[in-house]
C-alpha cells in the first residue's frame, strides 16, 4: 500500500485524555474530533509520552510548571523523550514529513504557546540539537469535546496543510 509519508507529533493526552488530571480531563478518552480530522487527512502520529503521569501517577494533584521545573523532571523529560527522537530520525531518514507538534495550551509539561511545558522545552531543546525546525499549534484551554471549536479546526486544517 502507498503510504502518505506525513506525520505530525502530538501530546499524550490528545489521543488519552485518561492520563489528564482529574479535574482537567476535557474528553472521556481521546479527543476524537481531532484525532479523527487528522485521520481522515490520512497523516500518521507519533504520541509523546505523559511525564506527569510517570512521575506522579495517576491521581495525582494539579501541579503547576515552577513544581515540575526541577532537575529531576527534567531529566526524566529527557529520558521520555529518547524514543520519539529516535522515530523522527528514522522517519525523515526515509523521506517522510513531520509536519509540527500539536501541543496543549497552558499546560505545564506540553504547552507550546507563550510559556513552554518542561516537556515541550527539552523536546525543542533535542530537536534544535539536530537541527529540526517544526511548526507547533496548541489545543485551545477552552475546549471541550463534543462542542464546535470552528476557528480551532480551522487553525488545525492550516497546520496539517490542507
Amino acid at each position: 500500500m502507498h503510504r502518505k509519508k506525513k506525520i505530525i507529533i502530538v501530546s499524550h493526552c490528545i489521543l488519552n485524555q485518561n492520563s489528564v488530571v482529574h479535574p482537567l480531563a476535557r474528553a472521556k478518552g481521546a479527543y476524537t474530533a481531532i484525532v479523527k480530522r487528522i485521520l481522515d487527512k490520512e497523516i500518521g502520529l507519533i504520541q509523546l509520552p505523559c511525564p506527569e503521569l510517570l512521575h506522579l501517577g495517576e491521581d495525582r494533584p494539579p501541579t503547576t510548571r515552577e513544581e515540575y521545573d526541577t532537575p529531576e523532571f527534567r531529566a526524566l523529560c529527557k529520558d521520555l523523550l529518547h524514543n520519539p527522537m529516535m522515530q523522527i530520525k528514522e522517519y525523515q531518514h526515509h523521506g517522510y514529513e513531520i509536519l509540527g507538534i500539536l501541543g496543549i495550551n497552558e499546560s505545564p509539561t506540553c504547552s507550546l504557546l507563550e510559556e513552554r511545558g518542561i516537556l515541550m522545552d527539552e523536546f525543542k531543546s533535542a530537536l534544535d540539537d539536530l537541527e529540526i525546525v517544526l511548526p507547533v499549534l496548541g489545543v485551545p484551554t477552552d475546549y471541550l469535546e463534543g462542542i464546535d471549536h470552528e476557528s480551532f479546526f480551522a487553525a488545525l486544517d492550516d497546520f496539517l496543510q490542507v
